[in-house]
């Protein structure tokens, strides 16, 4: 995902068939990309930067292969700055021993969202009811106590909270853990203590927190409803979800959503937008489709368009509240959480902040 373009001077490249050099790296920043590996990439100060210079003489992004390495990584003070990725219990003692350490803590709103996705292309997940039963067992205040330890925040909608257009409509249709509500959704579609409902959750395996709040919820569910949800935990590689994912192979899945951009846009129409379809076959082909939903709504994709070339800015906003209303009317996704921005540094680090749409400054940051 990319926040954005940059200009590209008309002297590093050439229009015409085979002119295209997908392998060159043009940049006009004030870095230059000196190295990039597995596990590091290397950036350089451009010399020939036409702006102010940056504030170091250049720096290294190491990538870890796990929490725990980058969590020990940054007590042991082998790196400067500890960003994303860190689990809720390793926040907390960072965040627990960062006076004694004369640790900077940063924290700040983040546009991450996470969410369940029900596949409408699957039995019983094409039943309304059941993806509104679903939906009304979801305990969002659980899942932030028990999984997150109060380090994010519930989520009623598609949309961050960060946004002004985002309604938590979740929280006034369905509410959080209504057993009563879900166990009327359940009878209306058939199910009962003799025919349980078969919910299948699953979750990328490598991710802590996701499988911790998958076990959480089957928890919650099967205590809120006993006897009327059979809840199955399933864990996978990310690589092997994301190619799956497309195919209708997963009948639910726990995922998270990194904007591509700083604008509502960018969480409306990955989620309800579909290029081949109709109501009756579901979406194939298509954002909806690519996103393990199989959404497809005619009206939707329409307002979809319209928000998309709609200029004014209050006619925008009531097409996005429509969008979010058709949300809890059908059901394709159920969100579930916003996690906080969690960031720390080194004493010695100066000029480190996070930005609304969680980029670093890099050209800011300096060391006393």
């Amino acid at each position: 995902a990319f926040s954005g373009v940059t200009p590209v001077p008309p002297s590093a490249y050439e229009i015409g068939p085979g002119s295209f050099q997908p392998s060159s790296f043009i940049g006009t920043g004030p870095y230059k990309l000196s190295q990039i590996g597995a596990d590091l990439v290397r950036l350089d100060v451009n010399e020939d930067y036409w702006g102010e210079a940056p504030a170091n003489n250049g720096l290294d992004i190491q990538i870890f292969s796990s929490p725990a390495n980058l969590f020990n990584a940054f007590r042991t003070n082998t790196v400067d700055i500890a960003y994303q990725t860190l689990d809720p219990d390793q926040i907390s003692s960072l965040v627990r021993e960062a006076e004694t350490n004369n640790w900077q803590v940063e924290e700040a709103g983040s546009t991450v969202i996470n969410y369940l996705v029900l596949n409408q292309a699957m039995e019983p997940y094409d039943n309304l009811d059941v993806r509104k039963a679903i939906a009304s067992l979801i305990d969002r205040p659980l899942l932030n106590e028990r999984v997150f330890q109060g380090q994010a925040e519930p989520l009623y909608s598609i949309l961050p909270t960060s946004f002004s257009e985002y309604e938590p409509v979740f929280q006034e249709a369905y509410g959080d853990g209504d057993a009563e509500k879900a166990k009327a959704f359940l009878e209306s579609a058939g199910f009962s203590e003799a025919n349980p409902l078969p919910l299948e959750i699953w979750y990328i395996s490598t991710s802590t927190t996701d499988g911790l709040a998958a076990s959480t919820l089957e928890a919650s569910i099967e205590r809120q409803v006993p006897g009327l949800v059979e809840v199955t935990l399933q864990g996978v590689e990310s690589a092997t979800a994301f190619e799956n994912l497309g195919d209708g192979i997963y009948p639910t899945f726990i995922l998270n959503w990194y904007p591509d951009f700083y604008d509502v846009d960018t969480f409306i129409h990955p989620f309800l937008h579909c290029d081949e379809g109709s109501e009756e076959t579901g979406c194939i082909s298509g954002q909806t489709q690519a996103g393990g939903s199989f959404y497809y709504s005619d009206r939707v994709i329409d307002l979809v368009n319209q928000q998309r070339l709609e200029s004014d800015v209050d006619a925008r906003r009531a097409i996005i509240a429509e969008l979010q209303q058709s949300l809890i009317e059908d059901v394709p996704y159920v969100p579930l959480w916003q996690k906080k921005d969690y960031a720390f540094s080194q004493p010695s680090v100066d000029g480190f902040s996070i930005q609304p749409t969680q980029q670093v400054l890099f050209w800011q940051l300096s060391k006393s």
